[in-house]
């Protein structure tokens, strides 16, 4: 697979700890327009760590982080999203129990031009969570549900629709499929293949090597902060993928030695 073009997000040589831990250390990661890059490990790897650097709550103690060819330092998650840097977490950061489309302007109301009254506009906030759901193939029976009535699958997809209306360049999805069975993590990843279709660049955590290869242009392994593999997806198959995240050369290691000490090898 040829490179679409120059990387809307390059992490270069990423560094960070915490006292004298080390959650990640010569980390390089390029993120581009068009395309989505799996990040994978196991739990303790260093995805956390490198994405809260990308969104801006954190940052980091060496290396850069370039936005667009330039040279950039985030002081908080707002000036990750003013640079189009837009990050879903698991727990989604939505009110359930309001409707989905309050959940899909929340803290961006639209508002009427009506002189210090200002009321808003409800009507065109639901017509416009209505338009945006359809353009990623997402039909409610109402955007007048409460969100916590959508299954998993359909919450997630809404994160990612309002994502994209309100501008994302870099879509961030911290393990949208964890918590999810097998059909509602389709769901999620028909959605992130149209956020790939609409342009954005997406970068999708999981600790899932099937979920990753069913989706992903480009996948990066982290292991205990350190990167164990970097390739594109003509680069690598299923197998090296799963053997990666299963410990790579650490695991070989491990069968030979179990082979060698199990009953079976002792009686021949």
């Amino acid at each position: 697979m040829v490179e679409t073009g120059p990387p809307i997000i390059e992490m270069i040589d990423i560094a960070k700890y915490y006292g004298h831990i080390r959650a990640l250390e010569g980390v390089s990661l390029a993120v581009r327009a068009g395309e989505v890059t799996c990040v994978l490990g196991d739990n303790g790897a260093g995805k956390s760590s490198l994405i809260k650097i990308m969104a801006g709550l954190n940052k980091a103690d060496s290396g850069l982080m370039k936005v667009n060819g330039v040279e950039t330092h985030f002081d908080s998650p707002r000036d990750a999203l003013k640079a189009g840097i837009a990050t879903v977490y698991q727990d989604l950061a939505v009110v359930d129990l309001m409707e989905t489309w309050r959940n899909f302007f929340l803290g961006s109301e639209l508002r009427k031009s009506i002189p210090v009254l200002r009321p808003l506009d409800i009507a065109q906030m639901r017509s416009i969570t209505s338009d945006e759901l359809a353009k990623l193939g997402i039909h409610l029976a109402s955007v007048d549900q409460p969100l916590g009535t959508l299954s998993g699958g359909e919450r997630q997809s809404v994160a990612i629709a309002r994502a994209v209306y309100f501008g994302a360049k870099v879509l961030i999805l911290d393990e949208p499929t964890a918590a999810l069975g097998v059909k509602q993590s389709g769901i999620v990843l028909k959605y992130v293949a149209k956020a790939r279709e609409a342009g954005v660049g997406v970068v999708f955590i999981t600790h899932n090597p099937h979920h990753a290869y069913l989706i992903g242009d480009h996948f990066a392994v982290l292991s205990l902060g350190r990167m164990s593999l970097n390739a594109r997806r003509d680069e690598i198959s299923l197998d090296h993928l799963i053997q990666e995240m299963a410990g790579g050369s650490e695991l070989t290691a491990l069968a030979h030695e179990l082979s060698r000490n199990s009953p079976s090898s002792a009686m021949a």
